[in-house]
């Protein structure tokens, strides 16, 4: 969905992040440039589904006209390298609330993105932590009203999604624990182990899905 929609008078915005320097795992046999943009195209249809929310990407670095060409036209394209600016780039586009979603969460059910905004109604921020096969370890979104406030901003300056105790750093930032609520966790496929955690009985993630015909996904 390309125009900002209203709810409320607030526009809502949900970006995908594209950073293709962050994937470290690809399954073997798999060819990594195809792999990653089957995990961000994938990511990017759960957020342009998304009933009266703005979809856009984020890009770091700029210049990545293989992750623009996975959107459709007239989406939103920011190029920033910090959350705080990617946050601060979609406020200058009309958000008045958005959420930054990890490029590798293909599966990611558009319920959990719909509860962070909600918590927005009540908190200034609110995290969706990622629950990979090892374990917690960073978010897989961030939903936020804007503009940022101080301490948000300043902390998103040095933490992203793939800082291991990003939730735990940005509630010691705030002025009180409660301000950045939890919701459900779900999981990011950043390792080959996390291929496990896909369900083929879901709906979606359709591109993953057809790179990864005969690969098994519990190996």
């Amino acid at each position: 969905m390309t125009d900002a929609p209203v709810n409320g008078g607030i526009a809502r915005f949900a970006a995908v992040l594209s950073l293709p320097a962050r994937r470290t795992d690809v399954p073997p046999g798999i060819d990594p440039g195809e792999f990653r943009l089957a995990l961000l195209e994938d990511t990017y249809e759960v957020v342009d589904g998304l009933e009266l929310v703005t979809s856009a990407l984020v890009l770091d670095p700029p210049g990545q006209p293989d992750a623009e060409a996975v959107t459709w036209p007239g989406t939103p394209v920011v190029r920033e390298s910090t959350l705080a600016g990617a946050f601060a780039a979609l406020h200058a586009l009309g958000a008045g609330a958005a959420a930054l979603v990890a490029q590798d969460a293909p599966d990611l059910p558009p319920l959990l993105i719909g509860k962070l905004f909600r918590a927005l109604g009540s908190a200034p921020s609110a995290a969706c932590r990622a629950d990979g096969a090892a374990g917690p370890d960073g978010l897989v979104a961030l939903a936020a009203r804007l503009p940022l406030p101080e301490w948000l901003d300043t902390a998103l300056r040095e933490v992203d999604l793939d800082t291991p105790d990003a939730l735990d750093r940005l509630r010691a930032a705030a002025p009180r624990p409660g301000l950045v609520p939890q919701g459900p966790a779900w999981h990011r496929l950043r390792t080959s182990a996390d291929l496990r955690l896909l369900d083929p009985g879901l709906e979606g993630w359709e591109n993953t899905r057809a790179l990864l015909e005969g690969h098994p996904l519990n190996s």
